[in-house]
């Protein structure tokens, strides 16, 4: 039985007139007769006695009008619970992020987001790629590069590049390369997703015309902190991003190389609805946008006279 057919019967009964119900729902008389009788088909009993001026409830109708006042009210309850569930943070926020991005801004957000609302239990599941979120029953995932084919939402919450780069130490023992080519003489450090090693690094169009290049090296890992560790001690090349690379860069452990070539790899947070985005996640998200651009409030660094990362 729907709602609709509940609210019905229950503002009939109460008004215990035609008349007087079809004013309030602004139809006739008539159609409120014909509605109720097609109740009464559609449920095999006879809910209520006519007379020419009131209705009454039979027994059945009686039954059925008590339950119907407490359907009703747990469902009022229900709406009720929904609402205030969108107006103050509670419940489980289910978050998944790659390892290296969560223990530099995700975690640390989570940590004063638990003691601001503590009616909210958060938990934060690590992967290198990510997951399904609505198979997986995820409230958010917070992604980088391209943005979901799918209906899911994406909020922009850094713009964010990957760039080339090495340790001083490294470059200045054996030269910067001049050209994508160049590559093949240096060792570069890949990342490795399962079984597959990512030795061709693709960057945004130049010129109007896409660029690539197949590296090669001795070392390979799935985790990137590994591979920026390696590095940072001058073991090679590496395609990071600018997020994770600026403070050695200002610091002058790290430079970068052939800036002209890099990929766009925005940091962007991914939910289901946007219609039906609970405070919990909005207020979270709101958190995280307010940390990576705190932490990104500085100069940007230089890569040389002529290129700055900055955001565009």
């Amino acid at each position: 039985m729907s709602e609709s057919d509940l609210g019905f019967f229950v503002l009939l009964a109460r008004r215990e007139s035609f008349v007087e119900t079809a004013r309030e729902m602004g139809l006739t008389a008539s159609a409120v007769s014909r509605r109720l009788a097609r109740l009464e088909d559609k449920l095999g009993v006879r809910l209520m006695n006519r007379t020419t001026r009131r209705v009454s409830l039979t027994g059945e109708g009686e039954v059925y009008f008590n339950k119907a006042v407490r359907l009703l009210g747990e469902i009022e309850e229900l709406e009720n619970s929904l609402r205030a569930g969108r107006e103050r943070p509670s419940g489980l926020l289910r978050i998944n992020a790659t390892f290296g991005f969560s223990r530099a801004y995700i975690a640390p957000t989570v940590a004063e987001f638990s003691e601001t609302y503590p009616d909210v239990d958060v938990q934060l599941v690590v992967t290198d790629a990510p997951m399904n979120i609505i198979e997986q029953g995820f409230d958010l995932n917070i992604r980088f590069g391209n943005p979901p084919t799918s209906n899911l939402i994406q909020r922009l919450l850094q713009r964010n590049r990957r760039f080339m780069c090495a340790s001083t130490t490294y470059l200045d023992t054996n030269g910067e390369p001049k050209t994508l080519k160049d590559l093949s003489h240096y060792e570069c450090i890949v990342l490795r997703q399962e079984h597959d090693i990512y030795d061709i690094w693709r960057f945004d169009d130049v010129g109007g015309e896409s660029a690539s290049a197949r590296v090669n090296g001795h070392l390979s890992s799935n985790d990137g902190e590994i591979a920026r560790e390696w590095m940072l001690a001058g073991h090679g090349i590496m395609l990071r991003s600018e997020w994770d690379i600026a403070s050695h860069v200002r610091a002058g452990r790290l430079r970068v190389v052939l800036p002209d070539y890099f990929q766009t790899a925005n940091i962007a947070a991914i939910y289901p609805e946007r219609h039906n985005l609970t405070a919990k996640v909005r207020l979270f998200v709101d958190a995280l946008a307010e940390k990576i651009q705190a932490a990104n409030a500085v100069a940007p660094f230089q890569i040389s006279p002529q290129h700055l990362i900055r955001n565009r």
